[in-house]
């Protein structure tokens, strides 16, 4: 049983019932939607075989003064040419399963869990379409790397897959064997990734790419039942990730730094919530829990909350002491260039919202939630947009 937020501290609000009309419908649509896994497309540059996924590095463009030489990087610029087929197969797979899983939960019709079985026996248990447990030529770089670590956040969206797996438990449609075949290739994933010299470092990672292992690592824990693993991300989230990411006022540096910083803080603290969610116990609810000093998670949304409320604050007044050698120092009224790419696209109905709302009973952070949009439609944002059911997360 997921031990996640309480809706006791919102009693007029009832996310299941708020939820439901627009998770029914997109299941609805879902029904129709055939299976398609990373077996239907192969990248000619990968040095991977049929089932293993590829992708290329997103910021790596050919050198013009050495077309065919090794690629060069232009931070947050992504190369139109890279291949991406792989990675447009897993976030059409996991919008179209989640739903599917989010509508059993709040239905309980069959229609809906066997619909979602057929994407997990394609995409996990078929031989000849399932995916290898195991992610080595992703984020690769011409003339340069065959696959990289960071490629872990590739199958960042198999979280949530995970909790939807969940749900689907005492349907028809999911039989014992059918469940252990899915279950074992979370089983087998879990052990590369935090095995394999590539999960390992990405899991040391010191920016979002480190939050993100960390949510994998624990919504796999979760669903195959590794509480020494679930541990570790609880131990990890309060040892490491909150206390070297998050500035005294709530915001992450690190995300800060890079070129399309709106973008960057939205979707790590979204990802470092959703963590806080699933590794919560009855005992102690990480959303709430502060490092002594006041930090939490808590915080880092009542700092990102008003720029999500209203971006052109960003613009006006985003505070700037994170960034500055005096972490005390906090200077207001700078003007800060938008993202270099999809400032416009900006915010989505962030996870991060509904969760800190439920945690710290901030209506005003419902509300917002509420207006923005819950189901974006540009790719780079479906990317970046991990936790699409927070049905799948809240009790």
């Amino acid at each position: 049983m997921l031990a996640l937020l309480s809706l006791a501290v919102l009693p007029h609000f009832n996310l299941d019932a708020y939820e439901r009309p627009r998770v029914v419908q997109q299941a609805g649509a879902a029904l129709t939607v055939e299976p398609k896994t990373i077996t239907a497309a192969r990248n000619p540059k990968s040095a991977g075989g049929l089932h293993d996924f590829s992708s290329d590095g997103d910021y790596w463009w050919p050198d013009p003064k050495n077309p065919d030489g090794p690629y060069l990087q232009r931070d947050g610029m992504s190369n139109p040419g890279n291949f991406v087929a792989h990675r447009q197969f897993l976030l059409t797979f996991g919008r179209t399963f989640d739903a599917l899983a989010a509508a059993y939960k709040l239905t309980h019709e069959e229609r809906f869990a066997a619909a979602a079985v057929k994407h997990l026996h394609a995409w996990f248990v078929d031989p000849a379409t399932k995916m290898n447990p195991s992610l080595l030529y992703s984020q690769a770089i011409h003339g340069r790397f065959t696959g990289r670590s960071i490629g872990v956040i590739d199958t960042l969206h198999l979280a949530e897959v995970a909790l939807g797996i969940e749900a689907l438990r005492g349907s028809k449609a999911f039989t014992k064997d059918e469940e252990a075949a899915v279950t074992g290739w979370f089983r087998d994933y879990l052990t590369w990734l935090t095995t394999h010299p590539y999960g390992v470092e990405e899991s040391n990672a010191k920016n979002n790419h480190g939050t993100c292992a960390w949510l994998q690592i624990a919504c796999f824990a979760h669903l195959t039942g590794n509480q020494e693993k679930l541990a570790a991300a609880r131990t990890r989230f309060k040892d490491v990730l909150l206390p070297n990411q998050m500035a005294p006022d709530g915001s992450f540096p690190q995300e800060l730094r890079r070129t399309k910083p709106y973008g960057y803080s939205i979707f790590n603290l979204d990802v470092m919530t959703a963590l806080a969610v699933v590794g919560s116990t009855p005992q102690e609810n990480l959303m709430t829990w502060s490092l002594p000093d006041g930090r939490s998670l808590v915080k880092g949304v009542a700092w990102l909350a008003p720029y999500l409320a209203d971006k052109n604050l960003w613009l006006k007044e985003v505070h700037r002491a994170s960034l500055n050698q005096n972490a005390d120092a906090t200077m207001t009224g700078e003007l800060v260039q938008p993202d270099v790419m999809y400032w416009a696209d900006w915010p989505v109905r962030q996870p991060c919202l509904i969760f800190g709302a439920l945690a710290a009973s901030r209506a005003d952070w419902l509300e917002t939630w509420k207006k923005l949009n819950p189901d974006p439609s540009v790719e780079e944002i479906i990317r970046n947009y991990p936790i699409r059911q927070p049905v799948l997360w809240v009790n």
